[in-house]
């Protein structure tokens, strides 16, 4: 399937889905998360959610990875198709931007060459570990800027599509893994 067939059906799906229901599923994939070898790391980033758009929230996850004293980075946008790294600490604060993610007003900047972890923002995937997002860029842009071995890890609230995704460029970054609600896929 080609990817703007596929924004398009798991924008709807994903619609489809109650606030409860999200919440819950998010909660459940927070939890699946403990299952992955990825708890010796420093640094880990973490997208923020669209509440709007009824993506994964993300503040279960955030909530487990500060429980377990790691260094959490989150997203702001800086350019056209580039973010910026910002460490969370007691005196973040966070504003809204035009899309709707919060975003930290300033703080801590991280190198992308020092983030061990990504939890990657998704619409779609494939069994390959190929990745649909909305198509601005923002994600492969930034994971092309980290190391070789930082693990990429995609969530998502349905499952893989059978059929690769057929329009796939060179510059799309895979995943290493992805979590659903019933199933961590391994790439």
């Amino acid at each position: 399937m080609l990817k703007h067939e596929l924004r398009v059906k798991y924008k709807n799906l994903r619609a489809a889905i109650s606030p409860s229901k999200a919440s819950d599923l998010s909660l459940i994939l927070a939890n699946h998360v403990l299952q992955i070898p990825v708890w010796d790391f420093f640094y880990y980033h973490t997208f923020l959610s669209i509440e709007e758009k009824n993506e994964i929230d993300t503040l279960p996850l955030l909530t487990l990875l500060q429980g377990k004293d790691k260094n959490v980075v989150v997203p702001k946008m800086s350019g056209p198709s580039a973010l910026e790294n910002y460490l969370i600490t007691d005196s973040t604060a966070f504003k809204k931007n035009s899309w709707g993610i919060p975003e930290p007003i300033d703080g801590i900047l991280i190198p992308e060459s020092k983030i061990d972890v990504v939890f990657v923002p998704l619409l779609a995937f494939d069994m390959h570990g190929n990745r649909v997002g909305y198509g601005k860029g923002f994600y492969d842009t930034f994971l092309q800027k980290c190391r070789i071995e930082t693990v990429k890890i995609g969530l998502s609230f349905f499952g893989a599509e059978k059929e690769p995704i057929s329009d796939i460029h060179e510059n799309d970054v895979r995943l290493d893994y992805c979590v659903t609600p019933e199933e961590i896929y391994t790439f």
